[in-house]
């Protein structure tokens, strides 16, 4: 993505290497609020899950050209279950100076079409706190439904927040080719 106003990023596949930075950036202020994660846990303490890989998985980093990462997003199996292997779990960060500059739409088009075209993936859950409109706007542009809130889902900020679930299901699943 480039132009005048915004500089360059790019999006590839997140390696074992990239642990500690992905680490960091799920625990920084501004980005730590809108996930379950804690803020002020050490980095150690997020980098063996940020090592993993799983090859029915898509974990994907947006770095800029000087090779910070500013975003990262993945698909995740929900379960070692066959009945539920069709299913991924979203989770998305974007650093505070970088949301609302296109950074998690890019992201989350690069897994759709990795869910869409190349994995099998009917279905895509995501559950966010109901108080975070812009990222909610964003997964409904994407073709997200909110399917439930959770009441008091979790702690934030001092205030139990409640939660959404919200899926997206594949528009044309694959069919037998010609």
């Amino acid at each position: 993505m480039s132009d005048d106003a915004t500089p360059a990023f790019t999006i590839r596949a997140q390696e074992p290497a990239d642990a500690a930075a992905a680490a960091a950036l799920v625990g920084r202020i501004g980005v730590v609020e809108g996930t379950l994660q804690i803020p002020d846990m050490p980095i150690s303490s997020r980098l063996d899950y940020q090592q993993r890989i799983d090859p029915r998985d898509c974990k994907l980093v947006a770095m800029t050209a000087a090779g910070e990462m500013i975003g990262l997003a993945g698909l995740h199996s929900v379960q070692p279950s066959l009945r539920r292997n069709h299913v991924r779990l979203l989770a998305i960060a974007v650093a505070p100076q970088w949301q609302g500059r296109g950074v998690g739409r890019q992201l989350m088009l690069r897994l759709i079409d990795w869910a869409d075209r190349w994995a099998g993936v009917l279905r895509i859950e995501l559950n966010v706190h109901a108080d975070n409109t812009s990222a909610i706007a964003l997964y409904r542009s994407l073709g997200f439904a909110e399917e439930g809130r959770h009441r008091a889902y979790a702690l934030k900020d001092g205030r139990y927040m409640d939660g959404l679930s919200m899926a997206r299901l594949h528009p044309s699943p694959p069919q037998l080719g010609g």
